[in-house]
């Protein structure tokens, strides 16, 4: 495993109920745009030589790397970008998904985003970017199943 690696503790729904109560006690969109950059702040860094095409997600407009590690039967991903606000959604996602099962990451209902209002908030751009963040990520677990 790579150093920062996290394991959850957490089930699926737990994990994403945690990030709904934690933005729930946010009332203004500012201000959870600057709780979404410290969560990208606390992202353990993605080793530079890992930042290739291989892992970079395709549609977004900010440059993300998404690279995941299998391990006894669950995907770890470890993620960057060189955008705050991209750094933050991706780590969110990062939480919720990495340390599952292939089949827990294909089937899961990331239903977090829009209870936050996740998407809603997002410029099209950064929306369509968290789309294809989603889609590979669950394009690693197929890969992986």
């Amino acid at each position: 495993m790579k150093d920062g690696m996290q394991v959850k503790t957490l089930n699926l729904e737990d994990a994403q109920k945690e990030i709904v109560d934690e933005f729930g006690i946010i009332d203004e969109w500012m201000d959870r745009y600057s709780y979404l950059i410290d969560l990208g702040k606390k992202l353990a860094p993605l080793d530079d030589k890992l930042k290739t095409e291989e892992h970079l997600i395709r549609g977004c407009q900010s440059r993300v790397w998404v690279v995941p590690e299998m391990k006894d039967g669950r995907i770890y991903f470890f993620a960057d970008s060189d955008a705050m606000i991209t750094k933050g959604i991706i780590a969110l996602l990062v939480r919720v998904l990495s340390g599952r099962t292939p089949a827990e990451i294909i089937n899961a209902d990331l239903h977090f985003i829009d209870d936050i209002g996740l998407k809603e908030n997002l410029s099209p751009t950064r929306s369509n970017g968290l789309v294809n963040m989603i889609r590979q990520m669950k394009q690693y677990a197929l890969e992986h199943k």
